[in-house]
């Protein structure tokens, strides 16, 4: 049962036309995202137009129904769960690219539009997105700038609250606001389009966006690196930023534990290429010659050896190779396959204190549990670490779930690094959120939170709780992915 008076349905449909509100067995046809709970509301509307959008949102306010908006439920921390008596906005139907400009090099999208499908329509005129994901196939825009999303370029592009120009979104009284701004220089009053990016669809519901592109390589090159530690993975990554020729793209880091979970599963193996490094690194290199920038991966390599002769490399000499070097990186479901819902967590770290935090968080853990060995693997060059535990959800109780969180997060803000680097906070770590802010931020928060949206009505109960979810527990499933 999804809650919902038929009365209120009907209006919906009157908005958005009959076919475009699912509910009941219609909603087989729809993919949950990671988690089943993201339909737990049991009823989604597909809206066409931002009018519509706001429609929908006037008649929620009006029938006390909150609204949680999806895009391509790739979210890990349950931004996207709904519950009985709510109604989901799907942005499917938003999904129109509306411009894509070579001179400015800015696209304008609605927010349902894919990462892919932007990343396909820029590469036309020989541009691109300036973010990327491994889930590309599946984002969509507006939810990648509802969480801030990073990916494996945001050390040279930034995240996704720097690839935004403008955007619209609609608020939740039904208004819209609008400021589709195209350019970079723009300092007329409060920049308001960052109370939306990152909100995580809390503060407003976001319709279009204005997306800032970059000139796309002529060529690549992919090197993977073994290496004996973090030092030395920093050491390759300071090599590839002073490449003289190209402009490193990647530097992705794949600790053991992980490379040999990929690498064997994919059978994977080179020549004179050491399985057993403690750190592996993964370096993309962008440019007008792929001979020169194979060259310069040699050079990088040449140059590490000096110091670490110990290390392995092995250049991708063809686009199938360096597919399957990436393979090795963005094959996480290998995790989640073996050790279904396994704990995952996401946090930002100082490059200096990078081989100290996993040294200390590996070691902690194991004081919880002997048999703990995680899965780290992350983005070297601006701190991202991914830790997935090597055990399955339901092994890891409520209690036990606070200590490991007490373990990696306990010093992560005097180190100056964040515990949710990429992933957002949504329903999961909204306790997280209060126990490791600083009270101030958090009071700011809230009265934002009430300005914008005093009936709770958009996402309620994500990123921070109002009402009657400020006293709710903080005990939520662990990550389904």
């Amino acid at each position: 049962m999804d809650h919902l008076q038929p009365e209120f349905k009907d209006e919906i449909r009157k908005i958005v036309g009959d076919g475009n509100l699912k509910d009941g067995e219609a909603l087989s046809s729809i993919d949950h995202g990671v988690t089943p709970e993201n339909l737990g509301a049991r009823a989604v509307v597909f809206p066409r137009t931002t009018e519509e959008v706001a429609s929908v949102v006037k008649c929620c306010l009006t029938n006390g129904v909150p609204l949680v908006t999806h895009g391509g439920r790739t979210g890990l921390v349950g931004g996207a769960i709904s519950e009985p008596g709510e109604l989901v906005l799907s942005t499917a139907r938003l999904n129109r690219i509306l411009s894509v400009s070579p001179v400015e090099r800015v696209a304008v999208v609605e927010a349902g539009v894919t990462l892919q499908a932007l990343q396909t329509a820029a590469a036309e005129h020989r541009l691109e997105t300036g973010i990327d994901l491994p889930s590309r196939g599946s984002a969509t825009i507006g939810g990648m700038a509802s969480t801030n999303a990073g990916g494996i370029a945001a050390f040279r592009y930034g995240v996704m609250r720097h690839r935004i120009l403008g955007l619209e979104a609609v608020l939740a009284d039904g208004s819209i606001y609008s400021d589709l701004t195209r350019v970079v220089k723009n300092a007329a009053g409060y920049d308001l389009k960052h109370l939306f990016v990152g909100a995580e669809g809390t503060l407003g519901i976001i319709t279009r966006l204005v997306v800032k592109l970059e000139p796309l390589p002529l060529a690549t090159a992919t090197v993977l690196f073994g290496l004996p530690s973090v030092d030395a993975a920093l050491e390759a990554v300071r090599r590839g930023l002073d490449a003289r020729h190209g402009q490193l793209r990647a530097a992705e880091a794949i600790w053991n534990a992980y490379f040999r979970l990929t690498t064997g599963h994919h059978r994977w193996s080179a020549t004179d290429f050491d399985p057993d490094h403690p750190v592996n690194l993964l370096i993309s290199l962008g440019g007008a010659d792929e001979d020169e920038l194979q060259t310069e991966l040699g050079r990088i390599y040449e140059g590490l050896i000096e110091d670490h002769p110990d290390a392995s490399a092995v250049i991708a000499s063809s686009v199938a190779q360096e597919a399957d070097l990436w393979r090795l990186r963005e094959d996480t479901d290998l995790i989640y396959r073996k050790h279904p819902g396994a704990p995952s967590y996401d946090v930002s770290v100082p490059l200096s204190e990078v081989e100290t935090y996993v040294a200390r968080s590996v070691a902690g853990l194991k004081t919880l549990d002997a048999a703990f060995a995680p899965y780290v693997f992350g983005h070297l060059a601006d701190g991202n670490l991914h830790i997935v535990l090597n055990a399955a959800g339901t092994e890891v109780s409520g209690s036990k779930a606070r200590a490991v969180e007490e373990v990696l997060y306990r010093d992560i803000a005097a180190i100056g690094g964040s515990f949710s680097a990429e992933h957002g906070i949504g329903l999961k770590r909204v306790g997280s959120l209060s126990a490791v802010s600083d009270a101030v931020k958090l009071a700011l928060m809230h009265r934002i939170k009430d300005t914008l949206d005093a009936a709770t009505l958009l996402n309620p109960g994500k990123v921070v709780r109002t009402g009657a979810f400020a006293a709710c527990s903080d005990a939520v499933a662990a990550d389904p992915i």
